[in-house]
Order: structure tokens, then C-alpha cells, then sequence
């Protein structure tokens, strides 16, 4: 038997909604990862509500997840942009030419665009119609309400999309804005990061595993190390060295560790990985 999902209920208090965007819906082509963490989010937090949000996506699984959301789905892309004020652009760099030939006329709307490396100049160029642009980049531990989004802070949006799309994003974690120029670096970092932060965790759970430490004991042990010293690097205001001196004292037992992970390389490495990342979103 499937489980009802409960009502959608407004947040106590005037909402953000009803402050900045009163009445305007809003649009999503492309339910993957990504577009699906922010609007999920988005709803869960209560900064929209289900019935004013409709989406699009070709994969019958994803229309799946949106019905179970209580938003609209949609038959085709134009759908989605004659029904909404404001367009979420989800879908793959590569796939964005042939997905906006199929939208008709963006004129008159606000578009809020995750495809990295399309810049907002070719997004015009492409599109049908004269919209406001505005890119950002996002990642996926807005699923969790711990995001971390960089907008850009060149877009042509007015003062009340503008305050909309941040207090949309602040909901779903930090936000940050920056030059348009600088989105690839944060494509690099905080876009791709979250793969580099499941591949350390993982790495630091296996190594419990070879001390012989239990695999779940050692995946909870891992994540939380991360996730704890993140929370006090921001919550204290502490740089990472000083936290880093924090738990390191003369020959002890973390600067034995450490001093394996600086003979690999292993800063110099996260470096290359984060610019190697950054390049990648400027081929695109």
C-alpha cells in the first residue's frame, strides 16, 4: 500500500514566498540530481508550494518523482514556459541547444540556469525571446538543506527576482554571489567537491576498516568527522589551518598521519582536481 503524502502546509509567519514573489510560478525543465535536490528542497523548506511549480523532464522515472512531489508535470518543455514566470534550467550543457528549440518564447521571463559553462550572453543567444538571465551553481547537499550556491551577481534579474532567487537558495544552505567570470572556479569547488568530500570519507572508512573497525561504524564515524569539522570551520569562524592545529600537537598521533598525507601530495592533488574541474566547465 503506498503512503499517503501528507498535505503541503505554508510555513507559520509570512512566507518568503508571499514577501518577494507573490503569485509567480515557477518552471523546471530537467528533474535530475541537481534540479531535483533544489526543488525538493525548496518545497520541503516551504519556500514554494507544490501546485505552483511545474516540471518537465523526458525520463518517465523522474515525472514519477514529480507527481509524489504534488508539482505539475508537464508534456513538453513549452509547457513549462507558458505556464511559468520564472524557469529553472536543469538539463545538461550539452543538451541545452535542443531542449531551447522546443521552449517557443522566453519573453518576459526570469531564467535561473545550473548548466555549467553556458554563459549568460549564450543562453540569449539561444533562446527564443528577450529573458532575464541569471546563472548559478549549485550542489547537491541541498538535498539536505546544506547546499552551497554561488549566483551571479552580473545577472540582469530585477531587485525582486533577485531577492527571490537568494531567499530561495538561503533556505537550501549558504549563498554566495560572484562575477559570472568566476563560476567556472566555483564549478571546480563547490560544484564538483561533493564527489571529491564522498571520496575522502570513503577513503577515511576504509581506513577504519583495515584497523578493523566495523564498515558502518566506520562510514558513520567518517562522515560525521567531516561533517563536524565543516560545521566548526563555519560556525566558529575559524580558518582550516587553525582548526587543523587544534587536534595536531608534537609528535602525536594526527602530524604521524598527516605527514603521510603531505609526502603523497594529497593538498597539492585536491588543488589539481579542483582546477582540473574549473577547466572542464570552460570546454563546455
Amino acid at each position: 500500500m503506498r503512503t499517503r503524502r501528507p498535505a503541503y502546509r505554508r510555513p507559520q509567519g509570512p512566507s518568503r514566498k508571499g514577501r518577494t514573489m507573490a503569485g509567480k510560478h515557477i518552471g523546471v525543465i530537467g528533474f535530475g540530481n541537481m534540479g531535483g535536490a533544489i526543488i525538493s528542497g525548496a518545497i520541503e523548506h516551504g519556500v514554494v508550494a507544490p501546485a505552483d511549480v511545474t516540471i518537465y523532464d523526458p525520463n518517465a522515472s523522474a515525472i514519477e518523482r514529480v507527481k509524489a512531489l504534488g508539482a505539475n508535470p508537464a508534456a513538453d518543455e513549452r509547457e513549462v514556459i507558458e505556464a511559468s514566470d520564472v524557469v529553472l534550467l536543469a538539463v545538461k550543457p550539452q543538451m541545452f541547444a535542443a531542449a531551447a528549440a522546443k521552449c517557443g518564447s522566453f519573453d518576459g521571463k526570469a531564467i535561473l540556469s545550473i548548466m555549467a559553462g553556458v554563459t549568460a550572453d549564450r543562453i540569449r543567444e539561444t533562446v527564443e525571446g528577450s529573458p532575464r538571465v541569471m546563472r548559478l551553481m549549485p550542489n547537491t547537499p541541498a538535498l539536505v538543506g546544506a547546499g552551497a550556491f554561488a549566483l551571479d551577481a552580473d545577472s540582469d534579474f530585477t531587485d525582486e527576482e533577485k531577492t527571490f532567487a537568494k531567499e530561495l537558495f538561503e533556505s537550501l544552505g549558504i549563498v554566495e554571489f560572484v562575477p559570472e567570470h568566476l563560476l567556472d572556479a566555483v564549478t571546480g569547488l563547490s560544484g564538483s567537491a561533493p564527489a571529491f568530500v564522498a571520496v575522502f570519507i570513503e577513503a577515511l572508512a576504509d581506513g577504519g576498516l583495515l584497523e578493523g573497525l566495523p564498515r558502518a561504524t566506520a562510514y558513520r564515524l567518517a562522515a560525521q568527522t567531516c561533517l563536524g569539522e565543516a560545521k566548526l570551520i563555519l560556525d566558529k569562524g575559524m580558518t582550516p589551518a587553525a582548526a587543523k592545529d587544534m587536534v595536531t600537537s608534537p609528535a602525536g598521533t594526527t602530524i604521524a598521519g598527516y605527514s603521510v598525507l603531505e609526502e603523497a601530495g594529497f593538498r597539492g592533488t585536491v588543488m589539481k582536481a579542483v582546477s582540473a574541474a574549473a577547466q572542464r566547465s570552460r570546454e563546455l
